[in-house]
């Protein structure tokens, strides 16, 4: 349906784009006359640039009215997001790359905040946070990234906004249906004709899409700075802080696993229901330290992820004789303190579940004639009948992390063209350092809790045949107390060198080329632990405890990666033109490895390819991309949940590779002077590739499969119309999207369903006032983002369609109260 849409508007497109218009004096500029920074070696116009890349203005993004960061990229073509667990921290995978953050480097104003893609449980759309202080967002896929950045296949870069002549700014309130109340604020003027300043921020509670039982996201940023003027250049010096805390949303169940026909929606509701809870508030988390000493931490899973960051940061523009010299330079310090409740295992009938533990309390308890469920805590005197509800309980696994960390980097780069007899050659010369780190440690409890949301933590308690409480296989809730510990602490130093040509043939040709030659260093070590039983001959839940043994494992790992990218664009006419481009990447391993026991150390590399045509003519464009994309090797090793023991310890190692062919579409029709329709369509065929299994099993039924939560199709539709009522501007905006079927295993044993969503909204400006009503799935159309990973990667979910998932978000409104100045 999606495909057939964007085709018809394609072919209308045609003749449209074949002919002279006259763009109507109220409309918005064209998009193709949009200038990008972002993987050039000088500001040029989209059109002209070989590489694919969208520049966004802030009416561009509040247009689009995006949820999230994911939410936002997902509007655009080849970036396929999950963007249902919460505000940041989601899925997002570039032209079919097999990793959670698709190798996307977020950056703002050229430089990231911290040098590595992901740190220790947050990643770049956690640092990096939109407000009114973005003046521009601009995301490249492949193309030079691999070139500007390091270990990125695309880059997100968000420009800041800097102060003028004129003093402007702006304040924003948003209100929205799921307890969102949000301020932002932002001003920028000028302190004398040579220095000028801007500042703003925003605040915001809410209290989230799904019921958590307590507020979803609370917190705030704040940033600003100060440019000077001088006699070749300009000088900026930058900083930002933010203090925020984000609820993270899980998979839950929403079918009955012993009849996957029959919906658990009255227990836990589809688009409202989540494991997350007030009764997880005061979990206790108890294991051994080195020195053999009992220690207990309380989480409160209220907490989210609480991160709290500051950076400072300098910038450079000038000249140096005939070269441009762009020197730019950040450092980064932060925490984050995490609480998650995640997904382990599929509910279990709760009769047969208790079966599993009897004769391990008959061990432990003496004669114990059955067990029985009670509220955990009570001490077995308030009775749980599961019979009475659903006939389920669930485990679920609570995890607490905690990371200090840290990120110096500079880039330092020098730019000049030089006139030759066969053409222009705009010359890129740049460095790249930083030292950055991280501490790390994370404390995993397996939970037992009822069916339901919001659920009630239990407690599976050993009676005798008269009924006296003998002890009890958990303690307040806990099925097994710290099934995981694991902490380390690494320093890494890397230093990059990167050089670009783009050499300008003619006035319709042009090719660039571009290497980039990293070296990286890793320091670190990490605690050895190992199983003990913490003694308490009331319970079971302690005697399979991790603890440190007060042994070290100590790592030093030197790595070195080289990148390079080749392309070439060829203009036809003003309005139509061609390009293609080659581009390889080496990717690292993740400074992690230094800070954990026993680690794999694997670089990855990426290829990819892409050729792409474009025209435009007045406000419409159109964008058309092929793609192949090459990741090899894919570890598709990974470490699965175990039931029998609660651990994370079935390890499941495949290496392959992943082969992405593919299209992309970008386009815009402007259908008169007051309609447009703009869309975006991937098409694209994800599979493995090569498959070795390390311990002898056959792979060969994984080889052509689709890649896991990938789909073959993905796209939106958005028409917009605007018009007059007197002295007010009225835009009406819509959207529809669809994303294809995939399969939460290897061996496509379980299919997440293609599912759709329906938006719109409306606008109404009257000089600097402007009113916003925006809606999100409003036919609270069903879809599933991703299936059980902790367990269903292998073996599916034994059903043809997933009964665990994260569902879609349901309907919800937002209202947008602006007035600028």
């Amino acid at each position: 349906m999606l495909a057939h849409a964007i085709s018809m508007a394609c072919a209308v497109a045609g003749p449209a784009l074949a002919q002279e218009t006259t763009p109507s004096a109220e409309a918005p500029a064209a998009e193709v006359d949009s200038v990008v920074v972002t993987g050039s070696a000088r500001p040029q116009r989209r059109f002209d640039v070989s590489y694919a890349v969208n520049a966004l203005s802030q009416n561009e993004v509040q247009k689009l009215a995006p949820q999230s960061m994911a939410d936002l990229l997902g509007k655009l073509p080849g970036i396929q997001v999950e963007a249902t667990g919460g505000e940041v921290q989601n899925i997002t995978r570039v032209r079919g790359i097999p990793t959670d953050d698709g190798l996307a480097l977020f950056q703002q104003d050229g430089l990231p905040l911290f040098t590595e893609i992901n740190g220790f449980f947050f990643r770049g759309d956690s640092l990096n946070r939109y407000d009114l202080m973005t003046k521009s967002l601009e995301v490249v896929r492949g193309g030079p990234a691999s070139i500007y950045a390091s270990q990125a296949a695309a880059i997100v870069n968000s420009s800041t906004v800097t102060g003028t002549d004129k003093t402007k700014g702006k304040a924003q309130v948003t209100l929205g249906t799921t307890g969102l109340a949000r301020l932002d604020l932002y001003q920028a003027g000028k302190i004398d004709d040579q220095t000028f300043y801007a500042v703003g921020g925003f605040i915001r509670q809410d209290d989230g899409h799904r019921d958590n039982g307590f507020p979803n996201d609370k917190g705030g940023q704040i940033r600003g700075n100060l440019k000077r003027v001088l006699e070749h250049g300009t000088l900026t010096v930058s900083g930002n802080y933010l203090n925020d805390h984000n609820t993270f949303y899980l998979p839950i169940p929403i079918a009955d696993p012993r009849n996957p026909s029959a919906s658990l929606n009255q227990y836990i509701d589809y688009f409202d229901g989540t494991m997350n809870s007030p009764a997880l508030r005061n979990v206790p988390m108890k294991y051994r330290d080195g020195n053999g000493n009992l220690v207990t931490d309380t989480r409160d899973l209220a907490n989210g992820r609480h991160l709290e960051y500051g950076n400072l940061g300098v910038q450079y523009e000038g000249e140096l004789g005939q070269w441009l010299l762009s020197a730019k330079a950040g450092a980064t310090k932060g925490t984050l303190d995490f609480d998650a409740f995640y997904s382990t295992s599929n509910p279990a009938d709760a009769t047969q579940f208790a079966n599993g533990f009897l004769g391990a309390a008959k061990t432990a308890f003496g004669a114990v004639d059955h067990l029985g469920y009670a509220i955990a805590g009570s001490n077995g005197s308030q009775v749980y009948n599961p019979a009475a509800a659903s006939g389920l309980v669930m485990q679920a696994q609570y995890r607490a992390a905690g990371s200090d960390f840290y990120s110096n980097q500079a880039d330092i780069n020098l730019t000049r063209n030089f006139q030759t007899g066969s053409g222009n050659h705009d010359v890129k010369l740049g460095v790249y350092l930083s030292g950055y780190g991280q501490t790390s440690k994370s404390v995993y409890n397996d939970m037992l809790i009822e069916v339901q949301g919001k659920p009630r933590t239990l407690d599976m308690v050993a009676y005798s045949a008269s009924g006296a409480v003998l002890g009890s296989v958990t303690d307040n809730g806990v099925l097994r107390y710290t099934t995981t510990l694991n902490q380390g602490d690494v320093d890494a130093r890397m230093g990059a060198f990167y050089v670009n040509d783009t050499w300008e043939v003619s006035d319709r040709l042009r090719l660039d080329g571009g290497l980039r030659r990293e070296r990286y260093h890793y320091d670190g070590y990490a605690l050895l632990t190992n199983q003990v039983n913490l003694g308490d001959a009331k319970t079971l839940a302690d005697d399979t405890t991790r603890a440190f043994t007060g042994g070290v494992q100590a790592h030093k790992y030197n790595i070195n990666t080289i990148n390079w990218t080749l392309g070439a664009n060829y203009d036809f006419t003003k309005q139509l033109g061609a390009y293609a481009r080659a581009s390889h990447l080496e990717v690292p391993p993740s400074m992690q490895v230094a800070a954990s026991v026993d680690p794999l150390v694997l670089k990855t590399k990426a290829n990819q390819f892409e050729a792409g045509f474009k025209a435009t003519m007045g406000r419409s464009y159109l964008y058309v991309t092929g793609f192949y994309t090459q990741f090899n090797p894919l570890n598709a090793s990974f470490v699965a949940f175990n039931p029998a023991t609660g651990r994370n310890d079935q390890t499941v190692p495949f290496f392959g590779k992943a082969v992405v062919k593919g299209a992309e579409l970008d386009g815009s029709l402007a259908l008169g002077p007051r309609f447009s329709l703009a869309g975006s369509l991937t098409v694209q065929d994800p599979q493995y590739r090569d498959f070795v299994n390390a311990t002898g099993a056959d792979p060969s039924k994984v080889v052509g499969n689709q890649i896991i939560r990938e789909p073959k199709v993905f796209g939106n539709i958005r028409p917009n119309y605007d018009f007059n009522v007197q002295d007010y501007l009225v835009e009406m905006y819509g959207s529809y999207s669809y994303t294809g079927k995939r399969y939460v295993d290897f061996f496509e044993a379980t299919a997440l369903p293609a599912y759709h969503s329906l938006g719109g909204g409306v606008s109404v400006t009257r000089g600097d006032w402007k009113l916003q009503l925006s809606g999100d799935n409003l036919t609270d159309a069903k879809g599933l983002t991703e299936g059980n990973t902790r367990t269903d990667t292998l073996a599916g979910q034994g059903s043809q369609q997933a009964i665990y998932g994260r569902p879609v978000f349901g309907r919800s409104f937002r209202l947008v109260l602006s007035k600028a100045w």
